[in-house]
């Protein structure tokens, strides 16, 4: 009995010590790398889990890259058709795999400069983020297209998350001019323009929103202060819009400088995300920076369970 007190007692007072509510184990990650150990963040599978796309840093910024697995190998990865010249990165994939949306500061005309970047009265030229979609043609992809204004409605938009009701979770400029989480349904064939997910308290600084498809749950990237490191949070959907944030732990956000580019597996149940812990043993390095980020990626089952959401992903799901 005294035990149970002393455990209720810090389940209350410390929200943020990362013990499960179960008690159980807290899961351990597990470094993903997708054909190498470049520098690499938010993988974005297909439905099956055979092919994934990221997005990797190159000397010209970012690019996204794809690879796929073949008789149980990820292959080398390779630059993704639709990107490769300008600043590309954060790619989502639409539940069913029939479109893809990714952040680039590509210009809005065929022959225009990359899109510049205004933070506090600053410009930073060629560093701001637009999303755009691109959709499934066969095997390959189509054209980029920008999204409307709805969506970017400044230049710093980006990490984007598909629902499966076609709304649109990311990161964009809230009406106070502060970039916030933002949600746009998707209605008539159009996104809706975003308003501010409420996630957090008032203080909040939240990155890098990663929605189940039935928008039952989200995990991100969170911290109070600009000086301290991003850590990975759950959220769960209720009557009354999202629950408190419950911090994943110090299995899961220690051994870095930060936590970010949430992501979920085609599984719905396993979370990917970047970090620049160090690689396992034996894990291989050709090319790996010790500052560079890789994608690790760790199971929510414990946490899915406590809210009763532990059910089984896709039945085709062979990420790995």
């Amino acid at each position: 009995m005294l035990q149970h007190w002393i455990t209720m007692l810090l389940l209350a007072v410390s929200p943020l010590l990362g013990l499960l509510p179960s008690q159980a184990p807290a899961p351990i990650p597990s470094v993903f790398l997708p054909g190498d150990a470049g520098d690499s963040a938010s993988p974005a599978f297909t439905p099956d889990g055979e092919s994934v796309y990221f997005m990797r840093g190159t000397d010209h910024g970012a690019a996204v890259m794809e690879s796929h697995r073949v008789h149980g190998t990820w292959t080398p990865p390779t630059v993704a058709p639709f990107s490769g010249h300008w600043r590309d990165g954060d790619p989502s994939m639409a539940p069913d795999g029939s479109f893809l949306v990714f952040a680039s500061n590509r210009p809005l005309e065929k022959d225009g400069q990359a899109i510049d970047a205004v933070r506090n009265g600053q410009r930073y030229t060629g560093m701001g983020m637009n999303l755009w979609r691109t959709d499934r043609r066969g095997n390959g992809w189509s054209e980029p297209v920008r999204l409307s204004d709805a969506i970017n409605a400044c230049n710093n938009t980006f990490a984007p998350s598909i629902a499966a009701d076609g709304s649109l979770y990311y990161i964009g400029c809230a009406p106070d001019g502060v970039l916030r989480p933002l949600h746009a349904t998707y209605e008539n064939g159009r996104y809706q323009p975003g308003y501010v997910v409420a996630l957090g308290d008032k203080d909040a600084i939240i990155r890098d929103v990663a929605v189940s498809p039935d928008r039952s749950f989200m995990v991100f990237s969170i911290k109070h202060d600009a000086k301290q490191p991003y850590r990975l949070a759950i959220a769960f959907h209720s009557a009354n819009n999202w629950s408190a944030p419950e911090d994943l732990g110090d299995a899961v956000n220690a051994g870095g400088t930060h936590h970010m580019g949430s992501q979920l597996g085609c599984d719905r149940r396993t979370l990917y995300f970047s970090t620049d812990r160090s690689l396992p043993a034996g894990a291989a390095t050709s090319g790996a920076k010790s500052d560079d980020d890789h994608i690790w990626r760790v199971s929510l089952v414990p946490w899915l369970e406590e809210h009763g959401l532990a059910r089984s992903g896709s039945a085709f799901c062979t990420a790995s």
